[in-house]
């Protein structure tokens, strides 16, 4: 990719085979963003491809880079390789609205399942439980507000793809980033110089605010409504979701009424709040989890405790409401 991020400045053939597997290889068309690439909102109609591949690979890299460890590096490697085509739609589909992780449960079973990939465990001397659930390992991944690789990975991506930041700014946050030990005995990624962690952390809140936006929301629930309907009507099966997405979206405009929502969809341009504009059946009430990092800064604290303007604008998102109902055409 141009202008990509460096994450780790000595590439591993090891990792590039686990790359190379099926199953690894399908998460190049399942989108970072959930669908809502899809439609016509401003916000993401102009969004170049961010795949689950390549934010895969790139927490991978990350941990490798602080860790050298392999089992940690595979562990956040595998840990979007079972997220169904439409990412978080399916959570959503499923009601798992404010987690998010419902996704995450056939992680072992794919992996399991994957000749290719366990016969590179074998060769490796990897077992299976290593790499099967990247939460035991801290830098891969950890509980918010901390930051890990696949939080850093996956903000660093969006700004990059939603325009925010350029590369060379993005890769002057990543370099300033070490492991130290939290306050709490845990290893955790953090950053060395003050200002720079603030304006990170300042424009991940950012992106946090556009995750849980009104036409993001929206646009997943109106997908996750329409995945489901096909489910219903047998176009699609519970196990299609594991494929790819362009197949998925063929299958649903082979069919006249899941062709004609999957237009109206696309086709979602604004939101509208006029009582009078919106139908009371296009209108929906969607809480949905709210993701944001308060990056340690070594030795010091975390950001909030040492910027009060961060963390009067954390607690503003935070505290802000979604009990409001949502409509767009």
């Amino acid at each position: 990719m141009e202008n990509e991020i460096h994450y780790c400045r000595t590439e591993s053939g090891w990792l590039r085979e686990f790359c190379e597997t099926p199953e690894m290889q399908r998460l190049k068309d399942v989108g970072m963003n959930c669908g809502c690439e899809y439609t016509s909102f401003p916000r993401f109609r102009n969004l170049a491809p961010y795949s689950r591949y390549r934010h895969s690979v790139g927490a991978a890299r990350i941990v490798w880079n602080f860790t050298g460890n392999r089992e940690q590096t595979l562990a956040a490697l595998f840990h979007d390789i079972s997220t169904p085509a439409f990412a978080h739609t399916i959570d959503f589909l499923h009601g798992d609205y404010l987690h998010q992780e419902y996704t995450e449960g056939r992680t072992e079973k794919m992996i399991r399942d994957s000749a290719e990939i366990m016969g590179l465990l074998e060769g490796y001397g990897v077992p299976v439980e290593a790499v099967s659930d990247y939460h035991r390992y801290p830098v891969a991944d950890n509980d918010s507000p901390r930051l890990s690789a696949d939080r850093l990975e996956y903000s660093l991506g969006n700004l990059q793809n939603y325009g925010l930041r350029d590369a060379e700014t993005l890769q002057s946050y990543y370099d300033d980033i070490r492991v130290t030990i939290a306050p709490d005995g845990a290893p955790e990624l953090a950053f060395g110089d003050a200002q720079t962690a603030c304006r990170f952390a300042l424009d991940a809140l950012q992106m946090s605010k556009i995750y849980v936006a009104d036409e993001d929301r929206y646009a997943m629930q109106r997908l996750s409504e329409l995945v489901g309907r096909a489910v219903e009507k047998g176009v699609l099966t519970m196990q299609d979701l594991y494929g790819t997405e362009r197949p998925l979206i063929e299958a649903l405009c082979a069919d006249e009424e899941l062709g004609k929502a999957w237009r109206q969809f696309t086709a979602l341009h604004e939101m509208v709040y006029a009582e009078a504009e919106a139908p009371a059946a296009d209108r929906r009430v969607i809480f949905a989890k709210k993701r944001f990092i308060d990056p340690l800064i070594a030795g010091r604290g975390r950001v909030s405790e040492i910027f009060p303007a961060f963390a009067e604008e954390l607690n503003a998102f935070l505290q802000t409401s979604q009990e409001y109902w949502v409509c767009a055409r």
